[in-house]
């Protein structure tokens, strides 16, 4: 319970400050049952103080452009269609830099070349990964599943990670014991891989203003690679593999609140960071030209990602798919009509020549991971093509991917009219472009 957005929605609304102070401190004694009354009344008094002291501000460093289109209709952070168009603007304020891998390619990490020697060049590798939403009760599933993550989007990036770094916000309610079983999570994968934690921040959300016990954060990583496999080395002529995957987060959250907690025994793995450390740990490495995880919007968004990243034409043969889907999880998602290719599998998909194929699929099985063909790579227009019962079907991701939980298959509809709502992130993005020139050239001139 946001109680500082409660206020600012209802004095807009009209309604004056006693009523809203009545209301507000309602909702604190709800919350907060052991403080007494007074405490529930200086501090709704107080909120609305904040909140008037803060209203009318104009400027660059007080008010943003608004889009007038909500984070969740738009369908950002569900690694949809509308969340990949969300993060092309946000590549288009961070703009083109000096890494060797921005954020504009669209891969799930980024590298910077450390140095150019007699050995070749060696690159910096960085990514960050939020927590699942739905695994604030379940801190050490959060812990977990975020931290595999995080080591996946650096080993995909052909680089062995060297350190965590961690970043948990609990709400003014939450248990601190919270904090411990999130960390323990973070260090259970690290601990088992050889990757140590090395630094971190804890705040509460939103400080005194987020009533309630809501976890959340995010795990980073970084590490060093001598041969990147960047999405956008994805060549014509290549041969598309697959590993078999079991899910993560998203898989476990789909089977808590479903009903199938037995099913989150089959996410607590580390096949594929083991994979991953495997090929690494070979010659095969120079032999791949790109990976990335099954994760984004599932297979149909990675697919189309790639596509459009590296500009081929990527076929993908349904049938040999439906194979790397673990047994369980696979049943679980049948039987509660879950997209299998639009949903998180936190599969390895790999990207090489004909000739590399026996090579690192040996690697990949010796690590005790399936790993199969499922599709290839042509010249072409940039598109993902599904071959299913030998034809040919359009594979993109939807607006949002598979709705994997009873509320999400609630709140899965297509939004108003998209087109306007394109228009209006643009003119917002447009807008927050503007702002960092100005605010730029206003630090630059004082100098």
């Amino acid at each position: 319970m946001d109680v500082e957005e409660y206020v600012r929605r209802h004095l807009r609304a009209g309604d004056g400050d006693d009523a809203v102070w009545r209301e507000l401190t309602g909702i604190v004694r709800s919350f907060k049952p052991d403080e007494p009354a007074e405490y529930a009344r200086a501090f709704a008094r107080a909120v609305i103080d904040e909140v008037r002291n803060t209203e009318g501000l104009t400027g660059d460093f007080f008010s943003y452009a608004p889009s007038r289109v909500k984070m969740g209709e738009f369908g950002v952070g569900s690694r949809g269609s509308g969340d990949f168009f969300a993060h092309r603007q946000i590549a288009r304020i961070i703009g083109k830099t000096g890494a060797s891998v921005g954020v504009d390619e669209l891969d799930d990490a980024g590298a910077v070349e450390l140095s150019s020697g007699g050995n070749g060049p060696r690159f910096v590798v960085c990514t960050v990964d939020g927590m699942h939403s739905r695994l604030s009760d379940f801190p050490f599933l959060a812990g977990f599943h975020v931290t595999r993550a995080t080591l996946r989007d650096v080993y995909v990036m052909g680089a062995r990670p060297l350190m965590l770094f961690s970043d948990i916000h609990v709400a003014d309610d939450g248990d601190v014991a919270k904090i411990f079983d999130y960390t323990a999570g973070v260090c259970t994968v690290g601990e088992l891989m050889n990757v140590p934690l090395v630094a971190g921040s804890t705040l509460r959300i939103g400080g005194d203003m987020v009533l309630g016990d809501r976890l959340t954060g995010c795990v980073g990583s970084v590490g060093v690679s001598r041969h990147l496999t960047a999405r956008r080395e994805t060549r014509p002529g290549d041969i598309v593999l697959m590993t078999e995957g079991a899910g993560g987060g998203t898989i476990a959250t789909a089977a808590l609140y479903s009903g199938y907690p037995e099913i989150v025994e089959e996410t607590i793995n580390l096949d594929f960071l083991r994979a991953a450390d495997a090929l690494i740990d070979s010659p095969a490495i120079d032999r791949i030209h790109s990976m990335t995880d099954v994760t984004n919007g599932g297979l149909r968004g990675d697919a189309h990602e790639m596509a459009q990243t590296a500009g081929c034409r990527i076929l993908v043969e349904q049938e040999r798919v439906a194979g790397l889907v673990r047994a369980g999880v696979r049943l679980m998602l049948d039987e509660l009509e879950i997209d299998y290719l639009g949903v998180s599998l936190d599969s390895l998909l790999l990207t090489l020549p004909r000739d590399a194929v026996d090579e690192v699929s040996g690697v990949v099985r010796s690590a005790g991971v399936n790993i199969r063909e499922v599709g290839r790579v042509e010249a072409g227009s940039p598109e993902a093509v599904l071959v299913a019962d030998g034809k040919e079907h359009a594979f993109i991701p939807r607006f949002r991917e598979s709705a994997y939980t009873p509320v999400k298959k609630v709140a899965d509809r297509l939004p108003r009219d998209q087109e306007a709502m394109q228009e209006a992130v643009l003119r917002a993005a447009d807008a927050a472009v503007a702002k960092k020139k100005r605010v730029m050239d206003r630090i630059r001139s004082r100098t």
